[in-house]
C-alpha cells in the first residue's frame, strides 16, 4: 500500500488505489491493521475511566491525584498529536506507525506492573506518547492505499472503534476491575498490540522517508504546549466545577494565546508544523467546522447519559456501559451504508441526514430523562442517535480527505485529529459544569461544583425524593447539546454534494509500476 512519498512506494495493482469502487482485499487487509491500533488507544481512555475508583482505593491516593491517570495520557495525546504529519516525512509512515504501536504497548505493559499512583501516571504519559501518533498515522495509511473514489468507505471502517470505544469500554472495564484485576486494563492491551506489530510489519508496505523535510520547531513549541495548557485548563475546570479560579484561567487562556500563535504562524511559514493553509479549501474548512461543533455537541451528550445512569438511577458503571450498547449497535448498522454513500453521492447530503437523526435524538432526550423512565425507550432513542452517528462523523472526516493530494493527507489527519481531541475535551468540559451548575439549582447547592458532590452516598429515601429534580437538571443540559448541533448544520451545507471526480489527483494518486 502507498503511503508518503514517491513513485516508489506503491507496487500494488490499480484496483488498490482506487480504480474500483469496492474495497479488496489487499485494502481490507491495511484497514484490518490500522482498526487493530485504533481500537487498543480509544478503547484504553474508556476502560481507564471506569476504574478510576478502584485506582484510588488501591493506591490509597486522593481522587485529584488519580485523575492525571486519566488527564496525562490526554495531554501526552495533545503534545505528541502535531509531530505526526512531520514524523510521517521523516520516517515513514509504516515505521512510524509500528513506533507508536510499540510505545503504546510498552506504557501498557509498564502500566500493568505499576508500583504507585505517581509511577502509573507517568507509564500512562508514555502510553499517550504511542496512542496520540496511532489514529493519524493509520489514517493516513489507510486512505492513501484506498484512494480518493473509496475513502468514504475506508473512513466508516476506521470510525468503528471510535463509536464503540465509548460504548464498550465501560462494559469492558467494569468487568475487569470487578472480577479479574485492575491490572487487566492494561495488561489487555499487550495481545491486541502484538499481533498489530506482527500484521503491520507483513501487509504494510514500506514507504519511503523524506529526511530533508525540517521540522518547524517553533511550530512545536507553540503548539504542544498550547495544546496541553489548553486541554489541562479545561480538564480542571470541569474537575472543579469552575472556571474563575486563577489556576484554571492562567492554564486555559496561555494554552489558546499559543495556539493562536501557533495559527499565525502556520499560515506564513514555509513548511509549517500543521498546514493551516488547507483551510482556505471549502471542503476542508466546512469539514472542519462541523467536526468542532459536532464533536462539542456529542462528546458532551455522551458524558451525561452515563452520569444519569449512575447518579439518578443508580446503576453501576457496568450496568451503564451496557445500557449505552445500542448507540454501537446503531452506529454499526449505518457505518458501512454511510461509506457507501459518501464515495457515490458525496458526503455534503449524508452528513445532513445524520445530523437530522442526531439531532431529534438528542433532542428527544430534553423531554424523555426522569426519575422512572423505560430502559427500553431510552435505549430506543440511543439506537437512534448510533444510526445518525454512522452517517455523520466519518463522511465529515472524509470530505476533508478526498480533495486532498497524495503528500497533503498526512498533515490533514494530524489536523482533524487535533481538532476532534480539542473540541471532544472543550464540549466535556462544557457540559460537566453546565450539568453541575444545574444540579446545584435543583438541590440547593450553594456552588458550581457542588451540584456533582452533592449526589454522592445520598441514602434511599431521600435519592427518591431528589431523582426528579436531578433528571430535569439532565433534561436541560441537553438542550446546550441540542443548540451546539444546529449551528453545525451551517457548516455542513457547504460540505461537497457530489461524489469524488476519479481522475483527480485524490490521496492515493501517485504513479504505478
Amino acid at each position: 500500500m502507498s503511503t508518503l512519498s514517491s513513485p516508489e512506494v506503491t507496487n500494488d495493482p490499480p484496483e488498490a488505489s482506487g480504480s474500483s469502487g469496492k474495497l479488496d482485499r489487499g485494502v481490507l487487509a491495511v484497514a484490518t491493521v490500522v482498526v487493530l491500533g485504533a481500537v487498543m488507544s480509544i478503547l484504553d481512555v474508556t476502560v481507564v475511566n471506569v476504574a478510576i475508583k478502584d485506582l484510588a482505593s488501591e493506591f490509597k491516593s486522593p481522587l485529584s491525584t488519580i485523575q492525571w491517570v486519566a488527564t496525562g495520557y490526554t495531554l501526552a495525546l495533545a503534545t505528541v498529536i502535531p509531530l505526526t504529519g512531520w514524523a510521517s516525512a521523516r520516517f515513514g509512515t509504516k515505521r512510524l506507525y509500528m513506533i507508536s504501536i510499540a510505545l503504546f504497548v510498552m506504557g501498557s505493559a509498564l502500566a500493568g506492573m505499576a508500583w504507585s499512583a505517581e509511577s502509573l501516571i507517568a507509564f500512562r504519559v508514555l502510553q499517550g506518547l504511542g496512542g496520540g501518533m496511532i489514529m493519524p498515522a493509520g489514517m493516513t495509511i489507510l486512505t492513501q492505499a484506498a484512494g480518493p473514489k473509496r475513502v468514504g468507505q475506508v473512513m466508516s471502517i476506521v470510525g468503528v472503534p471510535m463509536l464503540l470505544g465509548p460504548i464498550c469500554g465501560p462494559i469492558l472495564g467494569g468487568y475487569l476491575v470487578d472480577d479479574v484485576s485492575w491490572r487487566w486494563i492494561f495488561f489487555i492491551n499487550l495481545p491486541i498490540g502484538v499481533v498489530a506489530l506482527f500484521l503491520a510489519a507483513r501487509i504494510l508496505k514500506r514507504d519511503t522517508p523524506r529526511p530533508g523535510e525540517r521540522l518547524d520547531v517553533l511550530g512545536v513549541v507553540l503548539l504542544s504546549p498550547g495544546l496541553a495548557s489548553l486541554i489541562y485548563g479545561l480538564a480542571k475546570g470541569a474537575q472543579k466545577g469552575d472556571f474563575s479560579s486563577a489556576e484554571v484561567l492562567i492554564t486555559t487562556i496561555a494554552g489558546a494565546v499559543l495556539v493562536v500563535l501557533f495559527a499565525v504562524r502556520a499560515l506564513t511559514a514555509s513548511n509549517p508544523l500543521i498546514d493551516l493553509r488547507l483551510l482556505k479549501r471549502r471542503s476542508v474548512a466546512a469539514a472542519s467546522g462541523t467536526m468542532v461543533l459536532f464533536m462539542c455537541a456529542f462528546m458532551g451528550a455522551m458524558l451525561l447519559l452515563p452520569l444519569y445512569y449512575q447518579v439518578v438511577r443508580q446503576e453501576s458503571a457496568l450496568s451503564a456501559g451496557l445500557l449505552l450498547a445500542p448507540q454501537g449497535i446503531g452506529a454499526m448498522v449505518t457505518m458501512p451504508i454511510g461509506g457507501k454513500l459518501t464515495d457515490r453521492m458525496g458526503p455534503g447530503r449524508v452528513v445532513l441526514i445524520g445530523l437530522v437523526v442526531v439531532v431529534a435524538s438528542v433532542a428527544g432526550f430534553t423531554s424523555l430523562l426522569h426519575a422512572d423512565t423505560s430502559y427500553w425507550a431510552l435505549g430506543s432513542v440511543l439506537f437512534v442517535m448510533g444510526l445518525g452517528m454512522g452517517l455523520t462523523m466519518m463522511p465529515t472526516m472524509a470530505a476533508a480527505i478526498q480533495t486532498l493530494v497524495h503528500d497533503e493527507v498526512p498533515r490533514a489527519s494530524t489536523m482533524l485529529n487535533i481538532i476532534q481531541q480539542v473540541s471532544a475535551s472543550i464540549g466535556t468540559a462544557l457540559m460537566s459544569v453546565l450539568l453541575a451548575n444545574n444540579l446545584s439549582d435543583k438541590l440547593g447547592g450553594g456552588s458550581s461544583g457542588g451540584g456533582l458532590s452533592a449526589t454522592q452516598n445520598i441514602p434511599p429515601a431521600l435519592m427518591q425524593k431528589i431523582a426528579g429534580p436531578m433528571a430535569e437538571a439532565f433534561q436541560n443540559t441537553y438542550w446546550w447539546s441540542v443548540g451546539l448541533l444546529a449551528l453545525a448544520f451551517l457548516p455542513a451545507l457547504l460540505l461537497p454534494r457530489h461524489r469524488p471526480d476519479p481522475s483527480s489527483d485524490g490521496p492515493a494518486a501517485v504513479p504505478m509500476h
